[in-house]
């Protein structure tokens, strides 16, 4: 940094030139001229930036409260016509007709009467503030009821019972064509109950040996023997639910 002399110095009596800060020429583009002949022809004033160029509202119309609702009809006031006490003769003649002797009120008394009260469209509300939609096109209406089929027995139904009734027709047959050659032989009443008793005495031996057994099964033929008396008790239980469940019961001969 240099150092500055003090007030006193020499050199401070020496003149010096001035110098100024000179500033560079200003820059003028080239399109001025077009830009000021565009501007005053005026060929593309709503292009221009800012507001359009129109006229203002008179102060006087400002808005007002309830101005903008609509207004009642205003008419000329209604006068009665002044009756000067003469009667007015035209050369109108009055129209010719028949005249008819029927009592109207009395008809329209009837007829009331007599009409069939109109039913109300049946409809549903799903809102709060209650709107209303028909009920019909909604789908909570059971239509199948309005069927023409609806009541009867379905076809399917009625093509599986016949079924059912030939396969049991067929099996007649068959049991009977069998027993004619002595090949089948159907069980009394008393030897159906004879049999079922037996598997139930059966059964219950088999399940008193069970319970005969030892609690703690230690060695393979223990175990051996709980599983066999297990299996022949279920077989056993089988048996004498074929037999309750049906009461003829066909024994064919080899």
């Amino acid at each position: 940094m240099e150092r500055p002399y003090p007030s006193e110095c020499v050199y401070n009596l020496l003149p010096r030139e001035v110098t100024r800060f000179k500033r560079p020429p200003r820059f003028i583009s080239k399109h001025t001229e077009t830009i000021e002949k565009e501007w005053e022809s005026k060929k593309s004033s709503h292009k221009t930036m800012g507001l359009a160029k129109v006229e203002r509202p008179c102060p006087k119309y400002f808005l007002q409260k309830h101005s903008k609702e609509p207004k009642p009809f205003e008419g000329k006031p209604f006068k009665c016509r002044e009756n000067s006490g003469q009667v007015t003769i035209t050369n109108e003649k009055p129209i010719m007709g028949l005249q008819s002797k029927k009592n109207f009120v009395h008809n329209n008394v009837m007829d009331i009467l007599m009409k069939v009260p109109k039913k109300p469209v049946p409809i549903y509300v799903d809102t709060k503030r209650g709107n209303k939609n028909l009920l019909e096109p909604s789908g909570l209406v059971h239509k199948y009821l309005k069927k023409k089929d609806f009541g009867k027995t379905p076809q399917y139904i009625t093509e599986r019972k016949e079924e059912v009734k030939r396969v049991q027709e067929e099996y007649d047959a068959y049991v009977k064509e069998y027993m004619r050659k002595g090949a089948m032989k159907q069980l009394t009443e008393e030897e159906r109950d004879a049999v079922l008793q037996g598997l139930k005495k059966n059964w219950e031996e088999l399940h008193h040996e069970f319970q005969g057994l030892s609690v703690v099964i230690d060695s393979l033929p223990k175990k051996n023997n709980k599983l066999r008396l297990e299996a022949s008790m279920k077989n056993l239980e089988k048996d004498i639910d074929l037999i309750e469940r049906h009461k003829t019961i066909y024994i064919a001969h080899n």
